[in-house]
């Protein structure tokens, strides 16, 4: 029998809970997945982020047609209008603000 060690590691009760719903999906259970990603890490001498499900791709124009398209359009004029988005700037702005940089 192969030896073990264990790790205990503090994480956010949502983001463990959305973890182990994708990797339900995946069937890899969550202490496979963690040594899958130490594993990575030491082959590839870096964090890997490249295991994932294909639906969570960020969106590409030629991936849309014009109805998904103008859709999205639609969402962001809407998120505009009620204030829900903020500038790059601002938001370094604030980032200086916060932490003096």
């Amino acid at each position: 029998m192969t030896r073990t060690s264990n790790i205990f590691a503090r994480v956010e009760p949502e983001i463990k809970e959305q973890a182990e719903q994708v990797l339900k999906q995946l069937g890899i259970p969550m202490s496979n997945a963690i040594s899958l990603f130490l594993r990575q890490v030491v082959l590839q001498r870096g964090i890997p982020f490249d295991i994932k499900l294909s639906e969570n791709k960020p969106l590409t124009f030629e991936s849309l047609n014009e109805k998904t398209f103008n859709d999205e359009i639609e969402k962001g004029l809407a998120d505009l209008t009620a204030g829900r988005i903020t500038s790059a700037d601002r938001v370094t702005e604030k980032m200086r603000q916060d932490y003096g940089k």
